[in-house]
Order: C-alpha cells, then structure tokens, then sequence
C-alpha cells in the first residue's frame, strides 16, 4: 500500500543522480584520452621523442587512473569526493600534457575547459572555483614567469586575456547547472504535491513515511498513524458545488497541519481521506492529536458565497508496535477504525482494535 521502491528512498536517489553524473565524467575522460592521443599520431612532437615518451606514459597513467576509478570498483558508492579527485587528476593530466606540447601555446590549451564544465555541472560553485584557481595556478607554472614579472601590467593584461575564457565558460555552465538543478528539483517537488491541498501526495508519504517508520522501527520507538476523512464532502459537493467541495478539502488540510509539530507527515490519502504519521508518538499523544485535529475541523466552519457550512471528521488511528509491525500493517488497522468511526456515527476518533482471537 504504502511501499516505496527503492529507488525512491533519498540514499538511493543520490546514488542514481549520482551513478548519471558518474557516466558523464567517464565520457568527459575518455574524450580527453581520445583528443591526446588523436593529437600524439596526427599532430604531435614526432621528431621530440623525448615529449612524445612523456605525453605517452602520461596518457598510460591517466588511462589507468580512469580505470580505477570507473571501472574497478574502488568505491562501492558514487561520490562527490571521487569526481572531484577525479577533476584534479584531469588538471594534472592537462598539464602535463601541455608542457611537452609547447606549453601555452599548445593546440591542446583549451583542454582546460573540460575540467572546468566537469565541476561546474557535478560539483558546484565552490569547487569550481577552486577548479579555476588550480588551473590558473597552472598556466603561471606553463608560463614559466618569474616571480618579479607577475607584477608587470603587460604580464597581468595578458594573464587575464588567457584566463578569460575558462572564467567565462565556468560562469556560464554554473549557471546552467544551477537552473537544471533548480528545474528538477521543483520537479521532483511537484511529483510529490498534491495539487489541492499542497500536501505530501501518497507517492511523497511513502517516501518520508518509510523512512521515519524504519528508523523508528530500528530503536524501538513508538510511531502512530491517523486516517482521517470528511464526513460530508458529498453532502457539500451536491449542495454547494465542487468548488465549495474544495474549499473543503483545503480547510481540513490546514486544520490538519495546524495540530502538528514539524516532524509530523501528513498527505492527501486520495479522495476525501488523508494519512498522518506520527513519530514518537504513542497511542495515547495520537489519540490527542487526532481529538484536536477533529475538534478543528468541528470548530471552524467555512464560508461559501453567503452561507457557513460545517464540516466534521472521522478518525482512525493505530500505534506501532502493538497494532502492527509494519507501516502498511498500521495504515491498513488505522484505516480499519476509521471504518469503525463511520459506522458509529461519524466525528469521532477510534482506535484500533485487533479482534479476539
């Protein structure tokens, strides 16, 4: 009922994200492999063997680098710290590269970009520019620039127009990343709202829910659930409107909200109904909780065009560990008193109770 795939709980969404970022680096890697050695058996320093033997070993190195990290499980979980060492190494590579290949005046000079669109798309603003430092860093040490001449204004002009570029590029692609981000995030945000009411949709509940419940379960601390349901949204839907039978639904969520503490979680159950987990919460706080959620509800009566309708709620409510031993045990008890609490007569909270045996 209430089960979330694993790919849903937040460790494994990371990894997923993750595992996709991971993928690109790999491909980021193995073109800069590609592109060096492109460079070493078309255009490269055939008559240097010397620099042909260094940009060779350096592209073995790399290469087993890649491997390692892509390819011989040296983590069993995708990190940000591997792809991050992962760009240092390809400063280093880049480098090294370039100082067998005429240094800053390398064909190969623009290779510099790759690390940077690396961090700025995986890693976020602070690494990258860290990432620009390290390879403005670099092409002081390409430069080969004494100490005396970085003060010169001819040397800091030309510094400048040579760095400009991988400045610009790292701007642009933080940005990018930071609207991709933000893009799915809401995204993500949206799947799991419900529009009416702005609470968790079900998809969102059990994604909190098994989490909370799971940890609790773990330290053995009690845990209640709440099925809550409006006793006449039929009643004010035939009368009012659907319009007014929405500006129902909206009232019971805030009411709803307005009776819990910030580590509560409360979704919209589908229809007229909604499910409230309670962490750390025995049966007998539940049972006040959900007293003070109706008597809410009870209380406050909403204003449709000229007239007040009032509304009430039924309850149900089971309490972890002596009405279920799973979550999806406690919604399908607590949604079973809420049944009872209808056939009683309505706004009222019941409690489970498991039948003689």
């Amino acid at each position: 009922m209430l089960r979330a795939s694993k790919t849903e709980t937040p460790v494994s969404i990371e990894q997923e994200e993750l595992r996709g970022i991971s993928r690109t680096v790999a491909e980021i890697h193995w073109l800069l492999l590609i592109l060096v050695l492109l460079y070493l058996i078309f255009g490269g320093t055939h008559k240097d063997s010397e620099s042909n033997a260094a940009i060779s070993s350096g592209l073995f190195f790399y290469a087993a680098l890649v491997m390692t990290f892509r390819y011989a499980n040296f983590y069993k979980h995708e990190t940000r710290w591997k792809i991050a060492f992962e760009t240092v190494g390809m400063v280093a590579f880049i480098t090294w590269v370039l100082w067998y290949t005429n240094r800053l005046a390398s064909p190969l000079l623009n290779a510099f970009l790759l690390p940077v669109i690396t961090s700025a798309l995986t890693l976020g603003k602070v690494f990258t520019l860290l990432t620009v430092a390290l390879i403005a860093a670099c092409y002081l040490l390409l430069s080969g620039t004494v100490a005396p001449d970085l003060i010169s204004l001819p040397f800091i002009g030309a510094f400048i127009a040579q760095i400009a570029p991988v400045l610009l590029v790292a701007y642009i692609t933080t940005m990018f990343s930071a609207d991709i981000r933000y893009g799915l995030a809401r995204a993500k945000v949206l799947s799991e709202t419900d529009e009416m009411t702005g609470l968790l949709n079900v998809r969102g509940f059990a994604i909190a829910a098994n989490r909370l419940f799971a940890q609790a379960a773990r330290h053995g601390r009690p845990t209640s659930v709440l099925m809550i349901d409006c006793d006449n949204l039929k009643t004010v839907n035939d009368a009012h409107g659907h319009a007014a039978g929405n500006d129902l639904l909206r009232h019971l969520a805030l009411s709803i909200q307005a009776e819990l503490r910030f580590t509560d979680v409360a979704a919209r159950y589908g229809g007229d109904e909604f499910i409230v987990l309670l962490p750390d919460t025995p049966a007998k706080g539940a049972l006040e909780v959900a007293e003070r959620i109706r008597g809410r509800v009870h209380g406050a009566p909403i204003q449709t065009g000229n007239r007040e309708v009032t509304s009430s709620v039924s309850i149900g409510l089971a309490s972890y560990p002596e009405d279920g031993a799973t979550l999806d045990a406690l919604a399908a008890h607590a949604d079973g008193a809420l049944y009872s609490a209808k056939q009683d007569g309505r706004n009222r909270t019941v409690k489970f109770r498991a039948a003689p045996a």
